[in-house]
């Protein structure tokens, strides 16, 4: 027996798993775990939602360039090809995170990376269809699945809780700080730079007295207004704050557009009026607030990132200014100011404890991906030689280029020639239509800081609840949902599966107005919603296939997956926009009413009985 015959007898046990498992990853960290990271490093949730969400573009349009993949070299060349092109992509992203401009360079390496991962996508399903047979199509599929899956838990759970991990042993020693609201206080509590003793080269943050007392007596909200706007000045002007991108800043100094004149300045005021998380304070009276200095022991030769957050305690008492504060060896000696202040009803002794945090979050992710990298590095050397070699999959004809794109563009026309397209293609893009616009702001929500309506979450906690847990429950409504439809048929259980996707997003709504600070409580809410999604969504993706059939049923999934991705791209670049304006609280409302369109479109759908029954 010759080497091509033992590696076509090889189990798909030896490849499908590894195979799905690298199929996923890197969509997973692309379009999820990019989040985290631009989250962590200080972008602003806008540019967030914009820049990746424009990520999702190589997934939509990769029908466009599958015949290159079909016509030069074998789909198993292009398979181990790109897993190491993705490799060197996640290297250069290590990389560029330390880098001032980082946020830019990221990018483009991301870029290359989801295109990369697109492309290895038309190789893999390819492939997997010509190196298997229809019985073995059959019983892997559901193997794919769960590794696609496990590739998410990968991604958004362990990568991020290392990161979390690293962050936390690579920052200095943790600081608490108690503040008092306590009557008979000083009506402005202000203290000096704390004089404890420090061992020589010991690196520390620096706090004011561990305990401060601010009184509890409101004051008028133009002198508190007027102190916020001179704290945050100082540590603008001693660089404690910074753009960590220059995407924002570059867009402010242009002069506006039509667009912004006419349409999206207009619009951002009113909402930001009518809307806005402070739009109902009506009232001239503000709390009190304490200021508190902090400083670093000696120049720290790196850039430490130093994170106030509320810990425990009486919820009244918050961070008005100073989430975050950057010192390096030209600031490590000024004071940063972290502005404390109580709500304008407290009227009576309580008290909160503040935990000060820093760590070396760029190194923490460079680190990561590393890892990443040296994963993809493994697998793309095992796919190189463990991958059989199927008869089938050979490289197409260069000469007939032009037919096979004249055969293309006409398959392209035969899918949008189906009957009711116009509903076809309303489903595809608006199924997900609230659902695309809160997945951008799930992470963002559970890191920001308590005082601007986020749970406070470390980047490891995150890595837990939403990379570990909601994927946990993302599966095993994936599951469940495929159980139901295949015993029933889609048209059975298509209204309870559109009623499971969105109506447990009003979750999100309980958690921004409660603001739990309970790990399981947030766990448990966020993987009830994730079941939710991953039960609906089989709806989704069964529907798909129906649209599909057909004699160019490859082609036209491939076109649904398209559209699959258009419609979370599209709503998934305002997002970030109109949470900023609009807060957390209103942004989880609007969610729900966005899943409006999604009853609409399946109310008009059309969908034989008996599709999706097991025969």
């Amino acid at each position: 027996m010759n080497s091509d015959q033992k590696q076509s007898s090889r189990s798909p046990w030896s490849w499908v798993p590894t195979l799905y498992l690298i199929q996923g990853l890197p969509f997973a960290v692309v379009n999820s775990v990019s989040v985290i990271v631009y989250k962590s490093l200080g972008v602003s949730n806008a540019d967030i939602a914009f820049y990746t969400a424009w990520l999702y573009l190589p997934w939509v349009i990769k029908p466009l360039w599958s015949p290159v993949v079909d016509i030069l070299r074998t789909r198993r060349w292009w398979i181990w090809t790109m897993q190491l092109l993705m490799g060197a992509g996640f290297a250069g992203v290590g990389m560029t995170l330390p880098l001032g401009s980082f946020f830019q360079a990221s990018l483009v390496l991301f870029y290359l990376v989801a295109f990369a991962s697109a492309t290895h996508d038309i190789a893999a399903d390819g492939y997997y269809l010509l190196a298997t047979t229809e019985k073995e199509q059959a019983f892997y599929v559901g193997i794919r699945s769960t590794f696609f899956r496990v590739a998410n838990i990968f991604g958004q759970g362990l990568l991020v809780i290392l990161a979390g991990y690293l962050q936390s042993n690579t920052g200095l020693p943790k600081v608490n700080l108690e503040i008092a609201a306590q009557p008979g206080a000083a009506l402005v509590q202000k203290t000096a730079p704390d004089q404890m003793q420090v061992a020589k080269g010991e690196l520390r943050v620096l706090v004011n007295f561990p305990r401060v007392e601010i009184a509890p007596q409101p004051r008028a909200k133009s002198d508190v207004a007027e102190l916020l706007a001179a704290a945050k000045q100082s540590n603008l002007t001693n660089q404690f704050t910074r753009t960590r991108q220059q995407t924002s800043a570059a867009k402010k100094n242009d002069s506006p557009g039509w667009w912004t004149r006419s349409i999206s300045a207009p619009l951002a005021g009113f909402l930001r009026t009518h809307f806005g998380p402070d739009a109902k304070a009506k009232s001239d009276i503000a709390g009190n607030v304490g200021i508190v200095t902090l400083q670093l022991s000696q120049p720290p030769g790196k850039e430490i990132v130093v994170t106030p957050a509320f810990k425990s305690g009486d919820k009244s008492i918050s961070l008005a200014e100073g989430a975050r504060l950057v010192f390096d060896d030209s600031n490590w000696n000024k004071p940063a100011l972290a502005v404390i202040q109580l709500d304008p009803k407290l009227k009576t002794a309580t008290s909160a404890t503040f935990e000060i945090r820093s760590g070396n979050i760029a190194f923490s992710w460079t680190i990561t991906f590393f890892v990443l990298t040296a994963l993809m590095v493994v697998f793309g050397i095992w796919h190189k030689f463990i991958l059989p070699r199927p008869a089938r999959d050979q490289p197409g004809e260069a000469h007939n280029i032009g037919a096979f794109i004249k055969e293309f563009f006409k398959t392209f026309g035969s899918f949008f020639a189906k009957e009711r397209i116009g509903i076809l293609l309303g489903f595809l893009l608006l199924y997900r239509f609230g659902e695309s616009q809160l997945m951008k702001m799930v992470v963002p929500f559970l890191l920001d800081a308590r005082e601007v309506g986020g749970l406070g979450l470390t980047t490891g906690q995150v890595g837990w609840v939403y990379g570990t847990m909601g994927i946990l429950g993302l599966t095993c409504g994936g599951l469940l949902g495929g159980m139901m439809a295949s015993r029933h048929g889609l048209k059975a259980w298509l209204w309870p599966m559109v009623c499971i996707i969105h109506i447990p997003d009003a979750i999100f709504i309980y958690l921004a107005y409660a603001q739990p600070d309970n790990l399981m409580l947030i766990s448990a809410a966020v993987a009830v919603e994730q079941f939710g999604y991953g039960f609906g969504f089989t709806a989704y993706m069964l529907y798909m296939i129906y649209i599909a059939r057909g004699k160019h049923q490859t082609a036209h999934y491939a076109i649904c997956t398209g559209f699959m991705a258009l419609g979370m791209m599209i709503p998934g670049m305002w997002s970030g926009w109109l949470q900023e304006l609009i807060g957390y609280q209103h942004f989880f409302v609007w969610v729900i009413l966005a899943t409006i369109p999604s009853f609409i479109v399946v109310l008009l759908i059309p969908l034989d009985k008996e599709f999706g029954k097991k025969a």
